[in-house]
């Protein structure tokens, strides 16, 4: 049902029932967000870290392990009877216990013992082990995925340091929007609405050298200053993944579904110069934040009219919007 022709002049957006009917909403948790790569925070773990992959949709515990220099993710529910096992961080552990029944494991998920088990027919098995996740660092930040539909490094593609700059994490914010998940990331892929929503914005950035570069699952929108000094790098990551380089640092964005109408986006600040906040395309990312949520919520409204079923693009300024629309009809197919 969803196609989009790779001819950009050719295209029509996606069908409004992907973004208003429940079934498409909940097919796209397994055949979309499960395959993706997903933020999981900076990469100093205090020995364990227990973590819920994208609380609202996915709802996966999982339990990230730091031995020695890497970051190793478990399933965090027992094998035993699925009780969540590590519910706060741990600065120090040599195994991992179950708190409801005494079953314990190595820290590399591997099953070790458990009471009163003396005569069960072929146990331990496999399945008594934890699951082994997707995991890796990288560029300072720990990703993983469920069922990756490919290599980190190609959802990566066109970062912009080759080597992690040192970073802080000096705050974190949630928004709650009113409006579908995609419909809040496709108006991050595009430069085309900044000078007619974002008056500010569009004072500090040249929206004639505006540029968008695309990748296989990822894509990076440049805008420079009036000087032609780069004022900002914007990082897409398929489906949800957002990272917005600055000179003071990087602002990254997890856009977290809810419902097919309800969307919480969560920013985390990560500095590496403090006295460059004040300046520049990230300066106000609050300002910034509340009037693309206008604009979203005032498509959500829209798209359930009668007389709307699709749009087309401009080939010039919606390339990451199309190229957005391309992987979700290849996802959901």
């Amino acid at each position: 049902m969803f196609e989009i022709d790779p001819d950009i002049r050719k295209a029509r957006t996606l069908a409004t029932e992907f973004y208003t009917d429940q079934r498409y909403f909940e097919a796209s948790r397994e055949k979309i967000f499960a395959r993706g790569w997903h933020f999981l925070g900076d990469a100093v773990i205090p020995g364990l870290k227990p973590v819920t992959l994208l609380p609202e949709f996915l709802d996966e515990p999982l339990l990230l392990v730091r031995t020695n220099d890497t970051v190793n993710c478990l399933s965090n529910v027992c094998t035993h009877r699925g009780k969540v096992l590590v519910e706060e961080p741990c600065t120090e552990a040599n195994l991992i216990r179950c708190g409801y029944h005494g079953r314990r494991f190595s820290l590399d998920g591997k099953f070790l013992s458990m009471p009163e088990f003396e005569g069960v027919d072929n146990f331990p098995g496999e399945s008594d082990n934890l699951t082994q996740i997707a995991a890796e660092s990288f560029g300072g930040f720990v990703f993983a995925s469920l069922d990756p539909a490919g290599e980190l490094e190609e959802f990566t593609t066109g970062w912009p340091h080759s080597d992690p700059v040192p970073l802080k994490l000096t705050g974190t914010r949630q928004y709650e929007v009113n409006a579908h998940w995609a419909l809040y990331c496709e108006n991050y892929l595009e430069g085309f609405h900044i000078p007619y929503v974002h008056k500010a914005l569009n004072e500090v950035v040249d929206y004639g050298s505006y540029s968008t570069d695309l990748f296989r699952y990822s894509s990076v929108q440049t805008g420079s200053d009036a000087d032609g000094e780069i004022a900002a790098k914007y990082l897409f990551i398929f489906p949800n993944l957002m990272f917005n380089f600055y000179p003071w640092g990087i602002s990254v964005n997890v856009v977290r579904p809810v419902s097919p109408s309800k969307t919480i986006a969560e920013f985390f600040t990560y500095v590496s110069d403090g006295s460059k906040l004040d300046i520049g395309a990230g300066a106000d990312l609050h300002g910034v934040e509340l009037e693309d949520e206008a604009v979203v919520e005032s498509v959500q409204r829209g798209i359930r009219s009668r007389f709307y079923s699709h749009g087309r693009f401009s080939p010039t300024r919606e390339t990451g919007t199309h190229h957005f629309h391309r992987l979700i009809a290849e996802f959901m197919a």
